[in-house]
């Protein structure tokens, strides 16, 4: 917490449900329909996107901060239990894994990538398959990066060790 009674500071890592972790750059005000609104100005650098997500509506918007560290164990224990597959439809289950990697969740987002994982003797993925559990290693790689001050190839190795164990 600042002293701005803030949640958060310039220079912070946080994570917004949709694009995973950012940093704040900044805090604005903005006037907005003749208001003053004030805004957490969030860069991410892999999407080179910026952000700005009202101050007093980010816990609403799902703005966190980074994992603390015991949600990563449990995230790379996660990864080490069996695949759960559901025996529905591709397209119901592939909405399933949107939704959660889209809720910025670490044990979510864990659980597809554990999921889609194929290890390389079993079959190949379909290209929507690969599609998602790409993103969501990336979604978690970035978190678990910025968590550990590591780049992101390296975390990817973190959470691949984590996969092997389980195969």
């Amino acid at each position: 917490m600042s002293d701005t009674g803030l949640e958060f500071s310039v220079g912070n890592h946080v994570v917004y449900p949709a694009h995973g972790v950012g940093q704040v750059a900044g805090i604005e005000t903005q006037a907005v329909a003749g208001m003053e609104l004030e805004v957490y100005v969030i860069t991410f650098d892999h999407e080179k996107m910026t952000l700005r997500v009202p101050t007093k509506k980010a816990k609403v918007a799902g703005l966190r901060p980074l994992a603390a560290g015991d949600v990563v164990g449990q995230a790379l224990t996660t990864l080490k239990g069996r695949a759960r597959i559901k025996r529905t439809m591709w397209s119901r289950r592939a909405q399933e894994y949107e939704a959660k990697i889209n809720s910025g969740d670490l044990i979510s987002i864990a659980e597809v990538v554990r999921d889609l994982h194929r290890a390389d003797n079993q079959p190949e993925q379909s290209y929507s398959e690969r599609q998602l559990y790409e993103s969501a290693l990336d979604r978690m790689a970035r978190e678990v990066a910025a968590i550990e001050q590591i780049d992101r190839d390296a975390a990817i190795g973190i959470l691949n060790k984590s996969l092997q164990k389980a195969a």
